[in-house]
Parts: structure tokens; sequence; C-alpha cells
């Protein structure tokens, strides 16, 4: 691995499936990048929604749905890596620079993830965060996995815009990320170019 790809961090950045990406979970899909380093990634995809909502995902563990304002919002199918297990991905709530949840990894750029119930438990109880994005699994690449993945043309990369996440109906992220480069997928062929 050249000094140049080792140096390389895809933390708070999306990734964007180019068009020629045809897996069933990954094709046209916008992943959001919540840890990249020498070991690996992991991330969260933020347009393939799942057929529950919240208010139903909080019946299945035992909690009251105590916000209106999210109870009709989409689980996400955020990977395929541990799929029974939810990550809740927040603006910061840190007091004091630390987390206010017991598993919770900070994002640079103002963003937390958690994966302790607690944040769950505070949503229930009418709290927590004002805005959430909930998924069951999510993403991950091996060292170098990545890396490769974008060598071979598979994905684009662009600084993350939480307003993507929270504010964007989901039938438009694809497109709304793509723009953030300055394209529309159109524009790209499926086919890496090989002189």
């Amino acid at each position: 691995m050249s000094a140049d790809s080792a140096s390389i961090n895809l933390t708070n950045h999306f990734l964007i499936a180019m068009p020629g990406l045809s897996d069933e979970l990954f094709g046209r899909s916008v992943v959001f990048m919540c840890e990249h380093s020498e070991r690996g990634a992991l991330g969260l995809v933020i347009n393939k929604p799942s057929d529950i909502q919240l208010s139903r995902l909080f019946e299945k563990v035992d909690l009251p749905m105590g916000r209106d304002d999210l109870a009709q919002l989409p689980v996400f199918q955020g990977g395929p890596v541990q799929t029974e297990r939810g990550f809740v991905l927040h603006e910061a709530v840190s007091g004091e620079g630390e987390s206010v949840y017991a598993s919770t990894l900070s994002i640079p750029g103002g963003l937390e993830m958690t994966t302790s119930k607690d944040v769950l438990e505070a949503m229930a109880s009418g709290a927590g965060p004002r805005r959430v994005f909930v998924s069951l699994g999510y993403a991950s690449w091996g060292q170098g996995q990545l890396e490769s993945e974008i060598t071979e043309n598979s994905w684009l990369t662009v600084e993350a815009d939480p307003a993507l996440i929270f504010d964007t109906p989901v039938a438009e992220r694809y497109e709304r990320a793509m723009a953030l480069l300055g394209l529309q997928p159109w524009m790209l062929s499926p086919d890496a170019g090989h002189a």
C-alpha cells in the first residue's frame, strides 16, 4: 500500500455507489462513513429503508415511543453486518467532552453513533437527540478493502452533509449526494475507463 492510500481518511464522508455497482444492498447506495482508519472502515447505508417504522422497533424492544416526531421514521438497512443490532446516528449530545450514552462513537463533524439501548430509552421518555437516523446493521470493510473498491471505480466520495441524512427525503438522497460533487447519475458510465 502506498503512502497516499495509507493516509486516506473517509470518516465523516459519504460513499456514493457508482452506477455500475449492481449489488442488491449497495447498488445506488449512499453510505455515511462513521469510522475509517488503516484497520478498516465502518459506515451506515442512509438511503435503504426497511419496512419497519421506528414505533414498531420500539415495540419490539419493549419501550414506549415517547417521541411522536420520530414514530413514523423508517428504520434503515444500515448494512449486511449485525443486522439484528441497532445503530443510532444522531447529533452530538455530549457534555464535557463525554457522550451521555454508554456506547457512543464521536464522529468528527458533529455527529455521534450510539449502539447502547440507553439512547432508545431516552427517546422513549420523550428526550434524546433531536434528530436521529436508526439502522439495523452496518457496512464494514477490512484493511485496504475500501481503498481497493474506490480504485476499482465502485465508489465516489464526498464530505458528508448532515442535512442529507436528516432533512432530505429518502428517494432523493442518492441524487442529492451526487449533486454534492456537481454530478448527476446519468453523467457517469457504469464502466471504468481504461486507455
